[in-house]
């Protein structure tokens, strides 16, 4: 006996993820912009933590709130709507980042050593930008896997400073956000 009558048919992963609609690029590239300049200010003044750390958060929260939780910026950004799906995919996203935060990066904090927790942080984030696929598009996938090759090659190289690294993946989160902000437009799942 079906479940679902033909009306309320649940769709399956693979039709909601080809009716995706990506229209709030914008907003996403606006995020990426302000991350990207806090993470160089917080290497600027870093000292023997690399990345300020008081100076991150405090970025990175403000940062937060000028493009995700003010509705009239999202508003003004935002080319269209974000489907059920996709506000599940931002939960599991923004979960998923604090959760593999603490696993790479967690475990380095008892020797508060901070190269190896900046770079836990820049791979964590990598990784969480692949889920965000879902919620931007094929760019998210590309940077994603750009800044986890950068935190693997800190990991790799460690004769290099970790700010030569952390540098490279704000830069790279700078001009990624100029790009979707200025010259991206929305897009939909290729079928």
């Amino acid at each position: 006996m079906e479940r679902y009558s033909s009306v309320e048919k649940k769709k399956t992963f693979r039709e909601m993820v080809s009716e995706l609609e990506f229209n709030n690029k914008r907003s996403c590239g606006l995020w990426l912009i302000l991350v990207g300049a806090v993470i160089i200010v917080s290497l600027v003044f870093g000292g023997r933590f690399i990345v300020n750390p008081i100076i991150f958060l405090a970025g990175y929260y403000v940062s937060f709130f000028i493009a995700n939780v003010n509705r009239k910026v999202r508003a003004k950004l935002s080319d269209g709507p974000t489907s059920q799906f996709q506000i599940k995919m931002i939960y599991f996203g923004i979960a998923a980042l604090f959760i593999l935060m603490f696993f790479i990066a967690g475990p380095f904090i008892p020797s508060w050593n901070w190269r190896m927790i900046w770079l836990g942080v820049s791979l964590a984030t990598g990784v969480h930008f692949l889920i965000f696929y879902f919620v931007h598009g094929r760019s998210m996938t590309v940077l994603g896997a750009l800044c986890i090759a950068i935190a693997v090659s800190g990991y790799a190289v460690s004769s290099v400073p970790a700010a030569i690294f952390l540098t490279a993946d704000g830069l790279l989160k700078l001009g990624f956000g100029i790009w979707m902000l200025f010259f991206s437009k929305p897009t939909r799942a290729r079928r």
